[in-house]
């Protein structure tokens, strides 16, 4: 009868290193759903941050009239702050005498290298990064 007794110890052991091991795979599971979470909400930003760079860059062109903008800036709506907008301009004279044609690309990163994007050195974990080209 004395070894009926120590069974339940054992069987209480096993049930609560079950529970904990469930525990923890559920707790992992749950962190790797919010930072993906949380990084689809920076891409989308990331996204709209690149927009506005292209606006920028084409309100830029519109105002000096034939100069081709390219700069870094930080867009000024809190819900992008974070994020650093690299614009550059690419202008293509026609050979014939035809229009000039330009590209201008927008890239927005939330951690600039060197105070531009992309960031091709070090990007961290939790980089992001859009990038827009309208050709004009």
């Amino acid at each position: 009868m004395s070894r009926v007794r120590g069974f339940a110890i054992f069987s209480a052991i096993f049930i609560l290193v079950v529970l904990a091991t469930l525990g923890a795979f559920i707790l992992n599971i749950s962190s790797s759903q919010q930072i993906g979470s949380a990084l689809d909400v920076q891409g989308v930003r990331a996204y709209q941050a690149s927009r506005a760079g292209i606006e920028w860059g084409l309100y830029q062109q519109m105002q000096s009239g034939a100069a081709c903008p390219a700069d870094n800036f930080v867009p000024g709506a809190s819900t992008l702050s974070g994020f650093t907008v690299s614009v550059t301009c690419v202008a293509s004279v026609d050979a014939h005498g035809g229009p000039t044609v330009r590209t201008l690309t927008s890239t927005a990163c939330t951690q600039p290298n060197a105070g531009a994007c992309p960031n091709t050195a070090n990007p961290g974990a939790l980089y992001v990064e859009r990038r827009l080209t309208v050709t004009f």
